[in-house]
């Protein structure tokens, strides 16, 4: 192989290379940069090919790694890409016969929008492998990415003199004329397939697909139907009569094709799960009824029971539709096939929580941390879970418990708990000891807008320093131009500054951006009607603020006063 060529340092002096000594350390730290890559150490691998390219630049071997090296690391501007790129075209001059170097730098070409470098490069490499269909094949698809279409049904044809027809040549040459608009070629080309093979289930798919994306829908129908009769075994037909079907608006059809595939045990797994979150999703976004989804995930899991992503997948159907215990006894089960799956728990904390099901929650957070203690993702989960309950000193303990754990460079991680300590405190009143957790929490990590809000939102409640406080709901309100909770932190805090004219500007705004229909933000909104002098308003607004909270005794008090 090349790579081992170059990795022996088969390269020829030029004038002013450097001197033996300088060329001997050079390729001594090449060949120990080569072994820092395969042990996976990158930054080693970097730095040896920085050093052995200071030692000796002229060594193109050496030259085209750090160049590829360094258009593989992130945050390369354009200029050093470019500097790189032609780091590596400079071994390339000397020897155009290295097949992955040449690949690899048509590639890196093609990333950077160098079509016309990536054409010459791979030009040259079919010169020295003109029988070799992987060059060709690459050559004809860089022809077709920028555009000519006829170069590379030139190139395609080529490949088919030497290896004959397939459906993946044949496909490419029919997307080629497709970009021509050549719909007699297109057919052409598909009936010259077709012929080697007229009962191919996969031939008769394809041709299909083609007629009906000309719009030839019974001659698409006819050669789909044909695929299902010669391989009435083979689910991956029933997808593509779905698909037809769906695009006709058949949705009793389609239903019909799409059951078919699911309960066809030579379909695979993965293509399954595609097909049923892509009807789940249609679906969902249709508000059908429920039962078609169920029927169809009950069928995969009599086929599938201990497949954990179906259960997986049962259970975020459930979440969209906000049925929280059955999206739990789904998860149940993928806990029941691996209880060790992390992922799991945390999505079971998460589903117990949504539904308010605090206990559910610190029972699935406790039982995640045996079998996982080193995660501090569910440290992250487990301390709200804690202190949703009221269980102050625990969700403390936690948050001790996983500061303890996470890295001090970890400053995102940090300030999410150090901030949740702050919630913790203020909620048992001592409110000195949770601001002065919030600043730290901020000083760690300035763009931690959801403590910025909290403690904006406590400092307004607290009536202190208001100033402060606006200045942090206006960061986070910013940042978040559409979050309707810190939208309505700013409003309150307005409210509480007495400035009421802003704070209707900013409630009103964060009731429309409002999805949820919060009974916080409507009865805030009340408040402050009422203290504007609109009273009439304000009690229209608790009372929408009570309906949604009938048990609110807050609120059935102000209706009391205004009325």
């Amino acid at each position: 192989m090349a790579i081992v060529t170059l990795a022996m340092g088969a390269v020829t002096a030029q004038p002013g290379d450097a001197s033996a000594s300088r060329k001997a350390k050079a390729q001594y730290a090449y060949l120990e940069a080569l072994s820092a890559r395969q042990r996976g150490d990158i930054g080693a691998h970097h730095d040896l090919l920085e050093r052995a390219y200071e030692l000796d630049s002229a060594n193109t071997a050496v030259a085209y790694y750090y160049g590829l090296c360094r258009l593989s690391m992130r945050g390369s501007t354009l200029q050093e890409a470019e500097q790189a790129l032609a780091m590596m075209h400079k071994h390339l001059e000397n020897s155009p016969q290295d097949y992955y170097e040449t690949i690899f730098y048509a590639d890196a070409c093609r990333s950077l929008k160098k079509h016309d470098l990536a054409l010459e490069a791979l030009k040259q490499l079919w010169k020295h492998y003109p029988y070799k269909p992987e060059v060709q094949a690459r050559l004809a698809d860089e022809y077709a990415f920028t555009g000519d279409f006829a170069s590379a049904v030139a190139v395609y044809d080529s490949i088919e003199a030497l290896q004959g027809m397939s459906l993946e040549l044949t496909s490419r040459k029919v997307m080629a004329y497709s970009a021509l608009q050549d719909t007699d070629r297109v057919l052409g080309e598909m009936h010259r397939l077709m012929a080697t093979a007229p009962k191919n289930a996969s031939y008769n798919m394809v041709m299909g697909s083609v007629m009906q994306q000309l719009g030839m829908r019974d001659s698409a129908l006819h050669y789909l139907d044909a695929a299902q009769r010669y391989e009435p075994d083979n689910g991956y037909t029933y997808l593509a009569k779905a698909q037809f079907f769906f695009e006709q608006g058949d949705s009793a059809q389609y239903d019909n094709q799409i059951y078919r595939a699911l309960i066809n045990e030579n379909l695979d797994l993965d293509a399954k799960l595609g097909v049923l979150t892509d009807y789940t999703r249609q679906l969902l976004q249709s508000n059908d009824s429920s039962e078609r989804v169920n029927k169809l995930f009950r069928v995969l899991i009599e086929q599938h029971p201990h497949e954990s992503e179906i259960h997986q997948l049962y259970s975020e159907y459930f979440v969209v539709r906000k049925n929280y215990p059955a999206a739990a006894e789904q998860l149940g089960y993928v806990l029941d096939i691996d209880r060790t799956d992390a992922d799991a728990w945390r999505k079971l904390m998460l589903v117990n929580m949504m539904d308010e099901n605090y206990p559910a929650a610190i029972s699935a957070a406790e039982q995640a941390l045996e079998f996982n203690p080193d995660s501090i993702e569910l440290y992250r989960y487990v301390a709200p879970a804690y202190f949703e309950m009221k269980e102050y000193d625990k969700a403390l303990a936690t948050y001790d418990k996983a500061l303890e754990m996470v890295d001090s460079a970890d400053v995102v991680t940090r300030s999410v708990l150090v901030g949740g300590k702050g919630d913790v405190y203020f909620s048992t009143g001592d409110t000195a000891r949770a601001f002065k957790f919030y600043d730290e929490a901020i000083e760690l990590n300035p763009a931690n807008y959801g403590i910025m809000n909290n403690y904006a939102y406590f400092l307004a409640e607290s009536n202190m320093e208001l100033d402060k406080a606006e200045s942090m709901a206006a960061r986070a309100v910013n940042a978040n131009p559409t979050n309707s909770t810190f939208i309505d932190t700013y409003a309150w805090v307005f409210f509480k500054k007495g400035d009421y004219k802003m704070a209707l500007l900013y409630i009103r705004s964060a009731i429309n951006n409002d999805t949820e229909q919060s009974e916080e933000l409507i009865e805030h909104y009340g408040d402050i009607l009422w203290m504007d002098g609109s009273h009439d308003q304000a009690v229209e607004q608790w009372k929408k603020a009570l309906e949604i909270t009938p048990d609110n005794e807050s609120l059935k008090k102000k209706i009391e006063k205004g009325l």
